[in-house]
């Protein structure tokens, strides 16, 4: 990883930087609805952020990561849900979503987090000791790109729901109807 990247907590001034990256970073993705930034907003306004972390290389915002609280249906508690995670396209591939991921999943465990989920793509999240858990599903998505990692050895044994903050569109309300 490039020396200069600093990791750091988001603050207040970083709100339209986070955007900007947010929208760039997801633009030409396929799979993508294009609202990660509106998710972002509508987690902030509802304090949902527990961890949001930036990534600046010489004073320049380059990335962003989120964790927000996910619900259970076995009522497994202080588990997180990663996402959504940005990187400036000029920037991917250098190991900045890397180092984001492996501070945001630090600073969890640094709470005393029992474990972290996410939809992502199956090559990639592996390589964090994500794993695809039986019995542990998130509803809508192929089993086979919803993971788990957990902390304390606890899996739980259910239905995953994130955040309402994820169903944010954009829209007049800021919620979908997804």
């Amino acid at each position: 990883m490039n020396p200069r990247i600093v990791i750091r907590s988001e603050t207040d001034v970083d709100v339209s930087a986070i955007t900007e990256v947010t929208v760039a970073a997801f633009k030409t993705l396929e799979i993508s609805n294009h609202t990660e930034q509106f998710i972002i907003e509508a987690l902030r306004a509802a304090k949902a952020l527990t961890v949001s972390l930036v990534a600046e290389v010489d004073g320049r915002m380059i990335g962003h990561i989120a964790f927000s609280p996910v619900t259970i249906s076995d009522g497994t508690q202080n588990w997180y849900g990663l996402g959504p995670v940005s990187v400036l396209p000029a920037y991917q591939r250098q190991g900045i979503g890397k180092a984001l991921i492996r501070e945001g999943l630090s600073r969890l465990r640094d709470m005393n987090a029992e474990g972290c989920c996410l939809v992502g793509h199956p090559d990639y999240y592996i390589k964090f000791g994500f794993k695809n858990l039986p019995g542990f599903v998130y509803e809508g998505v192929p089993p086979e790109v919803f993971f788990a990692l957990s902390f304390g050895g606890h899996i739980p044994q259910g239905t995953v729901t994130f955040h309402e903050g994820f169903r944010a569109d954009g829209r007049q309300g800021g919620a979908g109807d997804a």
